[in-house]
């Protein structure tokens, strides 16, 4: 496991993390839209990263 894409997948996860607390906290839905693309964005890339698309 590459140490970037572990980096990227744990970010990504934490980000899923600022999506559930933001929803519980009634933030705007703007906020958790771009919570969820970058989370989104991050466990793609650490993904892809693991599987060598992007070596």
């Amino acid at each position: 496991m590459n140490s970037l894409s572990t980096i990227l997948i744990v970010v990504g996860l934490f980000l899923v993390g600022g999506i559930i607390s933001f929803a519980k906290q009634g933030m705007p839905k703007g906020v958790i839209v771009l919570l969820g693309i970058a989370s989104a964005m991050c466990l793609v890339a650490g993904v892809l990263r693991l599987q060598g698309v992007w070596e």
